[in-house]
């Protein structure tokens, strides 16, 4: 990437296409000259389905912008927010008896893991791989400890890896439209670095970052500043207006109007009553306000235990006073029931919560951009076609 250039972005995420072109100078200062969204399209539960209907809308997507702009675009930075991702977390280490830990105990350590991971998941690619934890004699230790004297070293891995047919099916798409694909992102990744940096006077380095949109959610974990964990749900907050409407039955466009209204408080009324224009022309009710609002307590204190407490997958990364960025993108359903939420979500003060916005395409194609120049501190290896060999990338870094 030549700094100065417009660079190409688009993302894929659940809901639609987005196109983005912008520039980065020698001060990380970005600027978004242009961007438009597609709905999705030829994806269906995290899979290609229609390949040609995709490379169709790349092409006109892509087309429109090199009209509009007068430029012309070779690479792409691909950012995804769809398609199955997996984590793998793998240790190494090397017995050093006194001695001085070299790149070479290293470099041994590092093909250990890869060729173990390339038996493991032979169906899988690479997308990222963080340094997540090393360790000399049992402590911790910030920075790669190359020249450092000990006993025993042992240097964790994070793997981030997507279907090799997801992998290759978006490749082929591209190539067929003369593009090549400089990067690929995952966008809980480029949230995450977004995170931090934007709490850099907080330290952060372990956090939780929960999204929960109308019909899916996703968690994400951050652990001494690499992602570690990533994990989506296949429900939102549309949950919480199913079960209210079909208790109560009230039309859920109407009981989304009541909510509308920001009534709901743990202190309302026991006796307080849905007024009948909310039924419409159906036979009215006589339904309290607070059975609406102990039924969103309720399914809002599973929905928290579903996704952190009872979640077998995140048992040894819970810690006590951890912090839990949560967005919810339903504003009606937060605004309502925002103390439930905060209450549940704390699960008996486990989490430090805290609402945030969703970050904007700008936001978003600034930290790919950046990372893509610049390289994250905790991101091992770019996985890119390169001539170098994956060790000389690796310690390219330091």
């Amino acid at each position: 990437m030549n700094l100065n250039s417009p660079i190409l972005f688009i993302e894929i995420n659940k809901l639609e296409f987005i196109f983005g072109v912008g520039e980065l100078d020698e001060t990380s200062g970005f600027k978004l000259l242009y961007n438009h969204t597609t709905p999705i399209e030829g994806i269906v539960d995290n899979k290609i389905i229609e390949l040609e209907r995709i490379s169709e809308i790349l092409k006109n997507g892509i087309y429109s912008i090199e009209q509009k702009l007068n430029l012309n675009f070779k690479n792409i930075i691909l950012v995804l927010d769809n398609f199955d991702k997996f984590c793998i977390n793998l240790s190494g280490f090397k017995k050093l008896n006194g001695s001085q830990l070299l790149k070479e105990n290293i470099s041994y350590i590092i093909n250990s893991l890869k060729s173990n991971l390339s038996e493991i998941e032979n169906k899988k690619s690479v997308i990222h791989i963080f340094n997540s934890k090393y360790s000399l004699d049992n402590k911790n230790i910030e920075n790669l400890p190359i020249g450092l004297f000990g006993d025993f070293y042992t240097h964790e891995l994070s793997f981030f890896l997507i279907n090799t047919n997801d992998h290759k099916n978006l490749t082929n798409i591209f190539e067929k439209l003369n593009f090549k694909i400089e990067r690929i992102l995952s966008k809980s990744y480029i949230d995450g670095v977004n995170i931090i940096n934007k709490n850099k006077n907080k330290s952060l380095k372990n956090f939780f970052n929960l999204e929960i949109r109308d019909n899916y959610s996703k968690l994400f974990y951050f652990e001494n500043d690499a992602l570690k964990y990533i994990q989506s749900f296949a429900f939102g907050s549309e949950i919480i207006i199913n079960d209210i409407s079909k208790i109560v039955s009230i039309r859920k466009s109407n009981l989304r109007k009541l909510i509308k209204k920001n009534i709901f408080k743990n202190n309302i009324s026991e006796n307080e009553l849905v007024e009948k224009e909310y039924f419409d022309d159906t036979i009215y009710r006589k339904v309290k306000k607070k059975l609406i609002y102990d039924i969103a307590d309720a399914r809002l204190q599973e929905m928290s235990e579903i996704f952190l407490i009872k979640n077998i997958n995140l048992k040894n990364f819970i810690r006590k006073d951890t912090t839990l960025f949560i967005k919810i993108f339903d504003d009606d359903i937060y605004t309502s029931f925002k103390d439930i939420i905060e209450k549940s979500f704390s699960c008996e003060k486990k989490f430090i919560i805290e609402i945030i916005k969703s970050i904007t395409i700008e936001e978003t194609f600034k930290t790919a951009s950046n990372i893509v120049q610049f390289g994250w501190k905790k991101e091992a290896l770019p996985i890119i076609q390169i001539k170098k060999s994956i060790l000389a990338r690796f310690f390219d870094l330091f």
